[in-house]
């Protein structure tokens, strides 16, 4: 089993930033080789990817938030990162941290409220 905890979230005003920590407890095996994502869900929409990372390092990101988000990790500190700088009012949501071992298990953390004022 792994448990994963969000922190980081907040108020901030448009253009501003914010990181997100997502740190993850249990099975320290599973950690190190599962795909990491980050995901966000705004009222009345569906959850949808915003980035996510994968064990060897490999990255990807939704369009809306490429090139203003980054995520990256510290395996060390079973802990994976979202960078957000540039941030608009429709960035506003709650941000889940997802882990994910292919074919075997999927966890999520609690969700961390982000919300952005124009």
């Amino acid at each position: 089993q792994v448990q994963l905890v969000e922190s980081g979230g907040g108020l901030v005003q448009a253009g501003g930033s914010l990181r997100l920590s997502c740190t993850a407890s249990g099975d320290i095996f599973n950690i190190n080789t599962m795909i990491m994502g980050w995901y966000r869900q705004a009222p009345g929409k569906q959850r949808d990817l915003v980035a996510a990372i994968t064990s060897g390092g490999s990255t990807n990101y939704a369009g809306s938030v490429k090139g203003r988000f980054t995520i990256f990790k510290t395996n060390a500190k079973n802990t994976v990162y979202l960078q957000m700088n540039s941030l608009k009012p429709e960035d506003t949501a709650v941000y889940y941290c997802r882990g994910t071992v292919v074919g075997a298990a999927d966890y999520w953390g609690q969700g961390t409220q982000v919300t952005v004022s124009s």
